[in-house]
């Protein structure tokens, strides 16, 4: 969901570290109940070490570690990581309501990462980082940017205790989904079909498709739910900036250039505005619960 394209134009579109910052500022908050429903129903806490695929700016990471966990994040894009690193690690002039400087973990080394109790790695290590095994496994929107997830899910698995969780997130049904249907008409307006098949960010999407890649994986599904997440924006700016760094609309912009498509993408999002000037948009998100074997 949140690819930025390494694409720098004249034409508008935000440079790749522009677009990290905008996720991060603006729209990785979205996802707050879909974080907060998986960490509730399956009770993480202080027994929890939780290994986050796809971390990118490590808001759920930091949810995780208020609740005590142990979290070890993975992510392969070093400003996405260097974005988890700031929220992770204490620094001055926190507010008093940042959760950062709320959390105090235990006081272990662990150079340049959170101390002790965190960990941010580029990619899935070969053997789990202080000994200390995982027993939750998250990913919560990377899996349509995954060329295989199958495989990274099995690759990551083996680090896990027998009976661990792995989460599987991404977007619900279409139809109650307005997000998706706007940048899909953004899409088809500017003369685009959104993407090929194979990296539809949005194909996966059907009532079992998580559940068979768990299965394909090796790993055993059990149980799912669906959570509301609507993509609340104070102004219309504040949504294209926050659209804009999911890479939701990125073959459009490669296709036709950013200035129509956010054109488009501004009269899509007509419809979905209030009378103080915000945008909401409605969207159910749906995860499945797998075990190790």
């Amino acid at each position: 969901m949140r690819r930025a394209s390494e694409r720098r134009s004249g034409d508008g579109v935000p440079d790749a570290r522009t677009r990290a910052r905008d996720w991060a500022e603006v729209q990785e908050r979205m996802l707050v109940p879909l974080y907060e429903a998986v960490y509730a129903r399956l009770d993480v806490g202080p027994g929890t070490h939780l290994l986050g695929l796809g971390c990118g700016s490590g808001l759920a990471l930091l949810m995780a570690a208020a609740r005590g966990a142990r979290v070890t994040g993975v992510e392969g894009d070093g400003r996405w990581r260097e974005l988890a690193r700031e929220r992770l690690l204490p620094h001055e002039g926190a507010g008093p309501a940042d959760p950062v400087r709320r959390w105090r973990p235990d006081p272990d080394s662990d150079p340049g990462t959170r101390r002790g109790r965190v960990r941010l790695l580029p990619t899935v290590p070969d053997a789990v980082p202080g000994d200390v095994p995982v027993n939750l496994i998250t990913v919560f929107d990377e899996l349509p940017a995954l060329a295989e997830p199958e495989r990274a899910l099995a690759h990551a698995a083996r680090l896990a205790e027998r009976g661990s969780a792995v989460v599987l997130g991404g977007w619900g049904p279409p139809e109650r989904c307005a997000t998706e249907r706007v940048v899909r008409v953004a899409a088809r307006t500017a003369g685009q079909v959104l993407q090929a098949p194979a990296t539809d960010p949005f194909r996966l999407v059907g009532p079992d498709e998580l559940e068979r890649i768990a299965l394909r994986a090796g790993l055993e599904p059990d149980g799912s739910g669906r959570v509301a997440c609507p993509f609340a924006y104070p102004d219309v700016d504040s949504a294209v900036r926050g659209l804009w760094s999911t890479g939701l609309l990125d073959a459009a912009v490669r296709a036709t250039g950013a200035a129509r498509v956010r054109k488009e993408l501004v009269g899509a999002l007509r419809c979905f505005r209030r009378a103080d000037g915000g945008v909401r948009l409605d969207n159910v998100f749906r995860y499945a619960v797998a075990r190790v074997p």
